[in-house]
């Protein structure tokens, strides 16, 4: 759900990287680092020997991850049932690279298909325990307010910069179907709940998998405390109409959190059309899906 970056991009190549964690990590300095590609389009991602990895943000929307997922993931995953990243080390900045940055564990998989998982009651499944167990997961200390760079989202937050993307792309998707959904979101009941842990996040590419099925959920970086509807966005970029229906009844979703979810999956899904489109065939296709699929239901 991170912004489009608008600043200048620090060059980070495996020089950097390696002069990064000689400096402050010597202990790792005679791990081989290998960069991954491709990754994703808010870090760099460098492999460090076989158990470990570096990520360090391309762009400022990406600042504050690496000490996120530091001082919250420890709590959250021994309450959920897929591995999340398990953060080992946040680095400084340093040699002209301006930006925290993280060192974690390894965690061996591929990223999530449209292909393999769409079809799949059982990752369907899979995703609604880990959302229950994730939005149930309890909240001490300073996780009661919105300290420590916790997320806050709500549609309304969102609601210039989203119409101002329906009418950008209105000679490519339905502008009125777009508006519709919008409008009904915002005039549905809010969340009346008590705030609940989110992902922030939570799309086909933040997801890995090993021998076809589901075993992480990476990238934490909206995590947030509030309206859960925002995770919903799975079921329109991973799912198919059959296997959304296994998702949401799992899940124990109503019709107000159901539809405030499908706008959060066209919002983001616009933001990112918008942003990365034009550059990147893979990502048009992605939005694509996911704009459209939220607009079917």
């Amino acid at each position: 759900m991170t912004t489009s970056p608008t600043d200048t991009l620090p060059p980070i190549d495996t020089a950097l990287v390696r002069r990064l964690v000689d400096q402050q990590f010597p202990e790792w300095s005679e791990l081989p680092l290998t960069l991954v590609d491709p990754a994703g389009s808010d870090h760099v991602i460098h492999r460090l020997g076989g158990e470990l990895s570096v990520r360090l943000p391309r762009h400022s929307g990406a600042v504050g991850q690496a000490e996120k997922e530091y001082a919250w993931l420890p709590t959250l995953a021994p309450h959920l049932p897929l591995a999340v990243p398990v953060p080992v080390a946040v680095g400084d900045p340093g040699f002209g690279y301006p930006w925290p940055w993280a060192v974690s564990r390894w965690l061996d998989g591929e990223a999530a298909t449209v292909e393999a998982l769409a079809h799949s009651p059982r990752a369907a499944k899979d995703l609604a325990g880990f959302l229950t167990a994730l939005h149930r997961a309890p909240r001490t200390g300073s996780a009661e307010g919105a300290a420590d760079g916790l997320a806050t989202w709500s549609l309304a937050e969102r609601d210039t910069a989203t119409r101002a993307a329906v009418e950008e792309t209105g000679g490519v998707f339905d502008a009125r179907a777009m508006t519709d959904l919008w409008d009904a979101a915002l005039d549905a009941p809010g969340w009346d709940g008590p705030p609940l842990w989110f992902h922030g996040d939570f799309h086909t590419g933040n997801l890995l998998t090993v021998d076809g099925r589901l075993s992480a959920v990476i990238d934490f970086g909206e995590l947030g405390i509030g309206d859960p509807a925002c995770d919903l966005m799975i079921a329109f970029t991973l799912m198919s109409a059959h296997t959304r229906s296994v998702f949401r009844t799992a899940l124990g979703v109503d019709d107000a959190t159901w539809l405030r979810g499908r706008a959060w999956a066209m919002a983001t899904g616009l933001n990112a059309y918008t942003t990365y489109a034009a550059v990147n065939p893979r990502v048009a296709a992605q939005t694509t899906r996911q704009i459209t699929q939220a607009l079917a239901g």
